[in-house]
């Protein structure tokens, strides 16, 4: 029986051969749709879990405030791991790392010499690899990061400098000494590995004299601890708890000495309102339940991009359904005689559900191979749009197989169980007469599937509107700085005493107006600590403390960037401002003063000396628009605030013959280090790199709502052909009356852009809401813009429009005595 129903099966989609197209087209859509999303959803939520023991390893988390500033990190200061092992015996052991800066590496033998500036690299304690056990090609994780003269690398950092040869004890200079580092370890290819620390370099902690100056301090938030608990502290909640519960009564004591060190006593220091937490995070949750919680050495993205991109598989393979089922409808017309000489026959109505659920589980395996043989072509292209590197290989993995095979056996109820049960229902004395799917309930049930296509077809649309507007904004917003036609040259801290004489030389290259140089850059991260503003009689309840993030400036930082001074100036050569600072806005308001020019503060972490304010600065975006404006300071180069591991230059070039500007640079810049490799970006590059993670987003979305209008047209295509069917002599009677092509398209396409209509009312509110909820990301963002609802619906109206006036016309223009004659 079952070869027999298969049989019909294909004849019948053999037979109505443009039926079955869009029917498999459809489904195939939808499925194509489900299968890159899973792909990429399962590759996100594989992250961390693939470590030994990974469900004992936390990440330990700081939690502070400081006067008006708070922040969440995943930081914490460097004595706090091996403070945690040894106050708690729950906590087997802990391990830290150090993101170190852009750092030369070279290798050289008798017959060449390679040279690279390699930005992955991370100073880890010896034990990291016995914590997080990435896996080792070559080498033993628990001795090869023990001497701090050792190295571990990645298959391609191996292949880089050593080519094929075994890189296992050659030696690598490390930075300007070219201290030498012997390969002590390589790694497995990380390329593919779903981790949240993503590296080619391990290096020992023990190499970065900052670490080690630091080892006293709880206010030097630069290093990530991660720790190893027991067995049974990470499989109890409630032990867990309890855990973090005394981590408070353990900093009131760690943290007294190095609070006393820079002038704030600890307990004075909470009791003003300010606290000072650690806080265990999951190894499994950092990447994506990481929202609010800084970090740069961590891939983190939002769990929320998942829920959406999920969302919109689930939806899609809802419409490719329902377009299966309002095509399977028109079919109905044309073999309703089929199905009621089979009644007359004999036939029960279980054994034509039988038949018809056949077909449709026809379709979706033709489908089905269709998507997949898609999927695998278009998976580089996909693999572009996301980021990722998923291969074939990811889709033999059991979860995802199972999960695909229940979507095609939902795919095929939902699409089948409806057209089954509604095309056996006809009354055979009606199906012979040709006198079916005429009912009010019928079409009810057709026009709300539509209705139901286009409400998510438009919303996506709004949504993809919106967020590119978003993007669109972020990017022409004036940040308050100069961000075209800026070139910043890396690893500028290698010219070490040639610094200033660099920079005239720069400034005297044709295209070249301006040349400034700083500790930090724009995106790039910066220095941050407490200061203790200075108190007046007249102002005696000012802020007693504030966070700051700065930089080093030369004087020729602020008019290379552009930057606006409100009040006071900036620094200049003809004053000595080794002991001044400039402020920004917010800066100045969080500490209160009336007239901060001539004010003071100082810097307890540091030398301790009072640094004078002597210009207030305009607010502007160190980071994207997710990060809300921060209290600010530019320090003069001269001052030795504090110790700086990098140095920026800035160029402000013209707008012409940027390639001749950039290799006379390149050209200055080998006759001063020949050695050390030329890096450099564009400003503007640099600040859309920090939205990349959103122009994904916006990416997946558009071509998510392309196939979503294209397949809610094809479940209008079939409606209006059904409809066209059922009015064939109506039509005829029309034409042969005299009625126009135009006035019969019209009565057959107004019905339907009414549908369409009533969808965009009913996608309005739920676009409105997904979208106010997705932009309370951003410190600064639009209003949501009431163009996107409008060309969004003129959009779906459009595209309807073409697609029903396909249909219509070809029904307008036929013969009229062949629609007489039909019966």
């Amino acid at each position: 029986m079952i070869k027999n129903y298969i049989k019909i099966a294909w004849r019948n989609i053999l037979r109505y051969k443009t039926n079955s197209v869009l029917n498999i087209l459809g489904l195939s859509i939808g499925l194509v749709s489900v299968m890159l999303i899973a792909l990429y959803i399962q590759n996100e939520l594989a992250y961390d879990t693939q470590f030994d023991q990974a469900a004992q390893v936390y990440r330990v988390n700081m939690k502070g405030k400081m006067g008006d500033n708070a922040f969440y990190a995943g930081y914490t200061p460097p004595p706090a791991g091996q403070a945690l092992v040894d106050q708690f015996p729950e906590i087997e052991s802990a391990t830290r790392i150090y993101q170190s800066d852009n750092t030369k590496l070279a290798y050289t033998n008798a017959t060449r010499s390679k040279v690279f500036n390699e930005s992955e690299i991370l100073a880890v304690d010896p034990n990291f690899l016995e914590v997080l056990s990435y896996p080792l090609q070559k080498g033993d994780a628990a001795t090869c990061l023990q001497e701090p003269n050792s190295i571990v690398i990645t298959p391609q950092i191996a292949k880089k400098y050593f080519g094929d040869a075994d890189p296992m004890g050659k030696t690598l200079a490390y930075g300007d000494s070219g201290k030498p580092l012997q390969v002590t370890g390589v790694f497995e290819d990380l390329s593919n590995y779903p981790a949240s620390l993503k590296f080619d370099i391990l290096m020992p902690v023990a190499n970065f004299n900052e670490v080690t100056y630091f080892n006293w301090s709880w206010v030097w938030l630069n290093m990530a601890t991660y720790v190893k608990l027991t067995p049974q502290a990470s499989a109890n909640p409630a032990t867990l708890a309890n855990l973090e519960s005394r981590f408070p009564e353990m900093l009131k004591v760690q943290a007294a000495p190095a609070f006393e060190r820079i002038g704030q006593p600890f307990e004075e220091f909470i009791e003003k309102g300010n606290y000072w937490e650690l806080h265990l995070q999951a190894l499994s949750d950092i990447h994506l339940y990481s929202d609010g919680i800084t970090s740069s050495i961590t891939e983190q993205h939002d769990v929320k991009s998942l829920y959406i991109l999920g969302i919109i598989a689930f939806f899609i393979i809802i419409l490719a359904c329902v377009n299966f089922m309002n095509l399977s409808t028109v079919q109905a017309v044309k073999r309703s005689k089929e199905i009621g000489i089979r009644k007359v026959l004999g036939s029960q109505r279980k054994q034509l559900v039988k038949q018809f659920m056949t077909e449709v589980f026809c379709y979706t395996f033709c489908a089905t191979l269709l998507a997949f043989i898609t999927v695998l072509l278009i998976l580089p292209m996909f693999n572009g749009l996301t980021g990722k590197e998923l291969d074939i290989q990811a889709f033999f993995n059991r979860n995802l197989i199972l999960l695909i095979l229940a979507v095609v056996v939902l795919t095929t109820l939902l699409a089948g169980i409806y057209p089954a049960f509604f095309l056996t229902s006809f009354n055979p004395i009606r199906a012979l007469k040709g006198k079916v799917g005429k009912t009010t309930q019928s079409s009810f049930i057709r026009n709300g599937l539509v209705v139901f296509q286009f409400s998510i077809a438009i919303t996506l649309i709004i949504c993809t509107l919106v967020v590119f507007s978003q993007l669109r904004y972020a990017q022409q917003k004036d940040l308050g700085f100069e961000k075209d036609h800026v070139l910043v040259i890396n690893n500028a801290e290698t010219l070490g005493n040639s610094l200033a004489s660099f920079k005239k030389e720069l400034t005297a290259l044709t295209g070249v107006e301006a040349a400034s140089s700083s500790s930090g850059m724009l995106t790039r991260g910066n220095f941050g600590d407490f200061y203790t503003p200075k108190p007046t009689a007249d102002e005696p309840n000012i802020a007693t403390d504030i966070s700051l993030s700065s930089y080093l400036i030369d004087d020729a930082f602020i008019p290379t960037l552009d930057l606006e001074i409100v009040e006071g100036r900036g620094f200049d050569k003809q004053f000595k401002d080794s002991l001044s600072v400039i402020l920004n806005e917010t800066a100045a308001a969080q500490i209160g003063w009336e007239n901060p020019i001539g004010q003071q503060i100082r810097y307890p972490g540091g030398n301790m000396e009072y640094y004078t304010v002597v210009g207030i600065l305009k607010d502007f975006n160190l980071e994207s628009l997710h990060t809300p404006i921060e209290p600010f300071a530019l320090f003069a180069e001269e001052s030795k605030s504090y110790d700086t591991r990098t140095t920026f230059i800035s160029l402000k070039i013209s707008g012409e013959h940027t390639r001749q500007v950039i290799g006379q640079v390149q050209d200055l810049w080998e006759s001063y280090l020949e050695s050390t490799p030329f890096e450099y970006s564009f400003l503007d590059e640099d600040l859309a790199y920090a939205y990349q993670e959103d122009q994904r987003l916006a990416s997946l979305f558009m071509g998510f709502s392309i196939l979503a209008i294209f397949v809610a047209c094809l479940g209008l295509f079939g409606l209006i052909a059904f409809t066209a069917q059922q009015r064939t002599k109506e039509i005829g009677v029309r034409k042969v009356l005299g009625a126009s092509v135009g006035s019969i398209v019209k009565l057959l396409a107004i019905n339907f852009l009414k549908l369409v209509m009533l969808a965009l009312i009913l996608a309005v509110p739920v676009a409105w809401l997904a979208m106010d909820s997705w932009l309370q990301d951003f410190a600064y963002r639009i209003d949501i813009p009431i163009w996107a609802f409008i060309a969004a619906g003129v959009l779906a109206l459009a595209i309807a429009l073409i697609t029903v006036s396909v249909q219509a016309i070809k029904a307008a223009i036929a013969n009229p005595v062949k629609a007489l004659r039909t019966e």
